[in-house]
């Protein structure tokens, strides 16, 4: 792997993923492990993920993500990305996962203070381990959206996904796909530290 510093400094968000291609269970484990070894309030260790690898399911609780989202749609000054389109960039995507062979949800305990900021901690965990790797991925955050209808509610159930939790957010894992260059680094905004 390599070194925690390059690492934060090259990893970027990957919105299109070489579809043919599913990250290897080695590198799936190490990521989940990253993700586990997350700091956690109070160490509870609250988070559960739910990695599914099944491009039809994926896909499908993408459609339904994408329909419930309605995200404002970028203007001239107002969007997420001109390098790689978000959903709320582009009305023509209509797969919240982008296709991602591998998504993972994180779910935290409903009623626990600390519950988005856990799965966020072990997102960015699971990010840094991925570029680590050359795998890509995306967080989308408003997991609970893509289980916002009955076939969502009837995965949930097939997951055996505790009641007592809700989805935080998606991780999506790929290869980036071939031709596509990195995302270079947008210039760090100045005033963003103040010491005294």
């Amino acid at each position: 792997m390599k070194d925690v510093m390059e690492t934060i400094l090259h990893r970027r968000a990957i919105r299109r993923f070489d579809t043919a291609r599913q990250i290897e269970e080695d590198a799936l484990r190490q990521i989940l492990q990253a993700g586990l070894y997350a700091p956690s309030a109070g160490g509870r260790q609250g988070p559960l993920f739910v990695v599914c690898q099944d491009a039809g399911v994926n896909a499908r609780l993408g459609r339904i993500k994408r329909a419930n989202s309605r995200p404002r749609m970028a203007t001239a000054t107002s969007y997420v990305s001109r390098e790689q389109l978000s959903i709320a960039d582009d009305p023509k995507l209509t797969n919240a996962f982008y296709d991602a062979p591998t998504v993972i949800t994180l779910f935290g305990p409903k009623n626990f203070l600390f519950a988005a900021e856990d799965c966020a901690v072990a997102a960015e965990n699971m990010m840094l381990a991925a570029d680590a790797l050359g795998i890509g991925s995306c967080y989308i955050g408003q997991g609970w959206t893509a289980f916002a209808d009955p076939y969502g509610q009837e995965t949930l159930r097939r997951w055996n996904v505790r009641t007592d939790y809700y989805a935080v957010m998606q991780l999506l894992l790929g290869y980036p796909r071939a031709g596509d260059a990195h995302p270079t680094p947008k210039p760090r905004k100045e005033g963003r530290v103040l010491r005294f």
